[in-house]
């Protein structure tokens, strides 16, 4: 099952099919168990000693680790360590590692000591009563952008074993803690904060170690100017993805009461974790794709990902659509479970645009074809003036969402098949 990282992907197609399917089936095995571990930390909604305004506290604290740039993070750091074991650039890819390993920790101290003197404004504007939660919730910011940069570089490697591993271990460690920490010590919404880092600081243990040999090697200097060509648009395009998954969730907590905010926060969960079914395949192109593009190989990986994309997104959505009532009774509360089940059918669907978009996204920007970026900058602008004009009830805000989805796919379809790739290849420009 052991992927090697750095191996020249297998000569003929047969076989590099395999490969994938192999690989993307034990990821999205990975990404299934760990997820259901996390999303059965939500079971405990349903326990006296996590009453409904606990919970939406705890929803706002999740929304935020949420919001980190995780994946456009994830994904740099996947697309230079692909790029940088393609060409034979080990030592500056340590360089790389080691820069964002520090620089993320110097920015997470400046947010410590503003969180430190603005604690006040903060916990009145989210209606926190424990500021225990809040700063519970600053050491699992900092592991939630060290993680995606470790996950990143198993990614870019390959390694997709020990990246599984890892998430499996970050589901179990949530869940155990939590439990211990809620049930049995009555910590509440800080004892689901508490899961959280347990479950993030064992999975980091176990990314961080596969990935040893590259950022122990010797370091060397890089074009910082060059990589930041790289870098730029790849975190803006990932980040605007990131921004549609995760940010309704917060713009609901700022206009509704805490038991709306519960309700949404049950739904979102359920439908997003429609993106596990997805989210490996996207996962396990990418660096191929990176890698492929390095060495100016063809591979057609995208019309197969993209229809599988769509038949486990779309049969995810029907899932929930059909059986949304009887799942959101199984995992919260019996008063959540009208309100809930209102919001499911739409937000199940709304999730399936936005897995195709990722597919066709991640296309683009393996390729470094960068041309997408402003359009994609634009959607955001539109979707936050939409939502600022549009927020009457929580269905209009799944509503606003969806069209933005579909909008994204429509964006990244346009610029994988309507506009001329132009855009030179990573052999003419490396970053690292």
């Amino acid at each position: 099952m052991r992927d090697q990282p750095a191996q020249t992907p297998p000569a003929n197609t047969a076989a590099h099919r395999a490969s994938f399917f192999r690989q993307s089936g034990w990821l999205m095995f990975a990404t299934i168990a760990g997820g259901l571990f996390m999303t059965a930390m939500h079971f405990l909604s349903k326990a006296r000693a996590l009453p409904e305004a606990e919970y939406a506290q705890f929803g706002v604290f999740l929304a935020v680790t949420m919001f980190i740039p995780s994946m456009p993070l994830q994904m740099v750091l996947a697309q230079q360590t692909a790029r940088a074991l393609a060409l034979g650039r080990g030592q500056e890819l340590s360089g790389l590692i080691r820069a964002a390993w520090l620089g993320t920790f110097l920015l997470w101290l400046a947010a410590v000591a503003g969180v430190w003197f603005f604690q006040g404004p903060i916990l009145a504007q989210w209606k926190i009563t424990n500021p225990a939660a809040l700063w519970l919730t600053m050491p699992v910011l900092l592991f939630t952008v060290w993680l995606p940069m470790f996950y990143g570089v198993l990614q870019g490697q390959q390694n997709f074993l020990w990246m599984g591993w890892s998430m499996i271990s970050n589901g179990v460690g949530r869940l155990t803690v939590a439990a211990f920490a809620v049930l049995a010590l009555q910590y509440r919404a800080p004892g689901m904060m508490m899961g959280m880092l347990g479950g993030m600081a064992a999975a980091l243990v176990i990314a961080i170690w596969p990935t040893r040999a590259l950022w122990l090697a010797p370091p060397r200097s890089f074009d910082w100017r060059r990589l930041l060509r790289q870098v730029i648009p790849l975190m803006l395009g990932f980040g605007v993805y990131q921004f549609l998954l995760t940010a309704d969730t917060m713009f609901v907590k700022a206009w509704f009461d805490e038991e709306t905010s519960a309700f949404y926060v049950s739904a979102g969960t359920l439908a997003r974790a429609s993106m596990w079914l997805v989210g490996p395949l996207a996962a396990v192109m990418f660096p191929k794709l990176v890698h492929a593009s390095a060495r100016a190989e063809k591979t057609n990986l995208l019309g197969v990902v993209l229809a599988g994309t769509a038949i486990l997104a779309g049969g995810g959505a029907l899932g929930l659509w059909l059986l949304g009532p009887w799942v959101v009774r199984f995992m919260f509360k019996p008063s959540y479970v009208a309100a809930a089940a209102t919001l499911l059918p739409w937000y199940a669907w709304a999730v399936v645009p936005l897995a195709m978009a990722n597919v066709l996204l991640n296309h683009l920007l393996a390729h470094s074809r960068f041309k997408v970026v402003p359009a994609l900058c634009a959607l955001v602008v539109v979707y936050v003036a939409a939502l600022t004009q549009f927020h009457d009830s929580p269905v209009t805000i799944i509503k606003t969402l969806t069209v933005c989805n579909t909008l994204l796919l429509l964006i990244c379809a346009w610029y994988t098949w309507g506009v001329k790739a132009t855009e030179p290849e990573a052999t003419s420009r490396p970053a690292a």
